[in-house]
């Protein structure tokens, strides 16, 4: 049946035609857990410390998700179960495991979960043990996403980051012996000061994991962070950009070589590997976010929720949601969305959901060795994929 979302303190109702869902598109939840034991000085998320949330704990933040997703069952009622989960922050690890496995449970009750449905976590390596990892499994977690960012001991102290390299490729080890059989590692390159030779040990670090899945971003230095302050103060150096190119084709030759093939810019995994939630984002399915400043995406429908977590909890035990807006998304928009996503991915944007006047620019980037079309898509090649963005906006005229 059609959804329909009632309005919110914060937001108007949303118009329930805007949320007929594409036939064939999966659903997923994302639930954002808005807490960190302290602020990585690149970091702009929406995330908090303890001294910033006094009086309030995780088991708050808990409850109110529970309503949350309480007021999603109700709302969203298509039938389909949930293809993919993804807990993510912050430090999702910073919540007890009863209260992620409440979670979990609650959305499996709640939608239900399709066959092979990808659980992740992401984590912290200070954040796990052994005995963490089994509570884990045994809730039903079947993939971890750990914040390993750098194997340099140097790097990490700019990044502001509070374990060791050998920490990360410990627990990625433990969670292996405990039975995830899925694997990331995080990874930031183009640190303040960062050399070629930092980055190839943190390749070769995260390797010595042995990882099913790696993520490799270039750092954004943030207006408003503290990293961007320190670089304004002269006590931290420029990034080297004229590096960045460099570093991002070491990647790919060092994961390809140990068997993990790039899918999408950012990320490399082995055979069936791929992150199904993140793929549900770059093949604009449909997902519902749970949490402060979470974001969902159904139909034509994209809407957010209030950031503060305070405020969040408290509009929920008032019994309104925690909508903060939304916007309707018109054919352009959605067109353009789906190309700029779909170039980023191995398979592609296929030639049929290109207008003539997009594909017409195409030679012009396959003679300047940018793309290639094959199979009925267009692909960026290697080139063309340190080139991504304007390569895009070439094509979308």
């Amino acid at each position: 049946m059609p959804l329909t979302l009632r309005a919110d303190a914060a937001d108007t109702p949303i118009e329930p035609g805007a949320l007929v869902t594409v036939p064939g598109r999966t659903l997923s939840c994302y639930v954002h857990v808005p807490f960190c034991a302290t602020r990585c000085g690149y970091c702009d998320f929406n995330t908090y410390t303890p001294s910033q949330l006094t009086g309030m704990t995780t088991r708050d933040y808990v409850q109110a998700a529970h309503r949350e997703i309480e007021r999603a069952r109700h709302e969203l009622d298509d039938g389909r179960p949930l293809a993919t989960v993804f807990f993510g922050g912050g430090t999702p690890t910073m919540a007890a495991d009863d209260e992620l496995a409440g979670l979990l449970d609650h959305l499996r009750q709640a939608f239900g979960l399709a066959p092979g449905a990808e659980i992740t976590t992401e984590a912290n390596p200070e954040t796990l043990d052994e005995q963490r990892l089994d509570r884990l499994l045994d809730a039903g977690f079947n993939r971890l996403s750990l914040g390993m960012q750098s194997g340099d001991e140097q790097v990490l102290a700019t990044l502001e980051r509070h374990h060791t390299p050998g920490r990360a490729v410990q627990v990625a080890r433990w969670a292996h012996r405990a039975g995830f059989d899925n694997v990331s590692l995080d990874l930031i390159y183009g640190a303040p000061g960062e050399t070629m030779d930092q980055w190839r040990v943190s390749l070769e670090t995260a390797l010595e994991a042995d990882p099913e899945h790696v993520s490799a971003y270039s750092l954004i230095v943030e207006d408003g962070t503290a990293m961007a302050r320190h670089i304004a103060h002269g006590r931290l150096p420029e990034p080297d950009e004229d590096l960045e190119a460099d570093k991002y084709l070491l990647a790919e030759e060092r994961l390809g070589a140990a068997g993990l093939a790039n899918y999408e810019i950012s990320n490399w995994s082995r055979p069936g590997r791929e992150a199904a939630h993140n793929m549900a984002y770059w093949r604009s399915d449909d997902w519902w976010g749970i949490g402060p400043g979470a974001y969902s995406h159904v139909g034509a429908a994209r809407w957010w929720n209030v950031r503060h977590p305070r405020r969040y909890a408290a509009m929920l035990a008032a019994g309104t949601g925690p909508r903060a807006g939304h916007e309707i998304l018109d054919e352009a928009t959605s067109h353009e969305e789906v190309v700029m996503l779909g170039l980023r991915l191995r398979d592609g944007v296929r030639m049929t959901e290109l207008t003539r006047a997009e594909r017409s620019a195409l030679p012009g980037l396959a003679g300047r060795g940018l793309v290639e079309v094959r199979e009925g898509a267009v692909r960026l090649t290697l080139a063309g994929r340190l080139l991504g963005d304007a390569v895009t906006l070439e094509i979308l005229g």
